[in-house]
């Protein structure tokens, strides 16, 4: 039997047993794994990163046409947001924090929008 008559999804969860098999059976796998997973979560970061100087570029006189204090709410807002998902893990594990993430996040997004329906009313 080749290879082209597998089911490509079979052929899929073969693959990914095989590669977890290999984590669990080769010495230091799980730092392997860890280094992997910290490359992939590096390039999603990247990648957003990316998306947001690119968006900024692209819309720059929309930006600076709302005005300083808009803009500063903006800029606030979203890295207020960035500091509380880069702290998930931890705020996460307490009560309190669960609390205060939810409304830290939601405060990010309620002034985003105060800003953009106010920016739409003109």
């Amino acid at each position: 039997m080749s290879l082209k008559n597998i089911n490509p999804n079979v052929r899929n969860v073969v693959i990914i047993l095989a590669i977890a098999a290999l984590v669990v059976a080769i010495p230091g796998g799980g730092t392997g794994a860890n280094t992997a997973i910290s490359a992939v979560s590096l390039f999603f970061l990247g990648t957003f990163g990316y998306i947001g100087t690119r968006l900024y570029r692209e819309h720059r006189v929309r930006i600076y046409s709302l005005g300083d204090a808009r803009r500063a709410i903006v800029y606030v807002a979203a890295g207020v947001a960035t500091v509380v998902i880069s702290a998930t893990h931890g705020m996460l594990s307490t009560g309190v924090g669960t609390i205060a993430w939810v409304v830290l996040l939601g405060a990010c997004a309620y002034a985003a929008f105060v800003v953009i329906w106010a920016q739409r009313q003109y």
